[in-house]
């Protein structure tokens, strides 16, 4: 049971480093940055969780809360994996 806690918690912590990289980059012009291969990846590992998020929550003007809203949702999920640590 704590080696599927600890791959939970390392899991959900890599992904919410990947989430905020990608918004980082969101901010960053992004002149042929679509064809590297480290923001392609970025995209890739994020783009699982984000997109089904986007269905459901509209987009408010220019801003997108999804990230936010998924950002959310695995610290909550790292918390929970944290308490079964315990």
């Amino acid at each position: 049971m704590d080696v599927i806690v600890s791959f939970v918690q390392l899991l959900t912590l890599m992904l919410m480093i990947a989430v905020f990289i990608r918004v980082m980059l969101s901010w960053l012009p992004m002149t042929g940055g679509q064809f590297n291969p480290l923001i392609a990846i970025i995209y890739q590992i994020t783009e699982p969780i984000l997109a089904p998020l986007r269905r459901v929550i509209p987009r408010l003007g220019i801003f997108d809360l999804t990230p936010t809203i998924a950002l959310f949702i695995l610290y909550a999920i790292h918390r929970v994996a944290s308490e079964l640590d315990k």
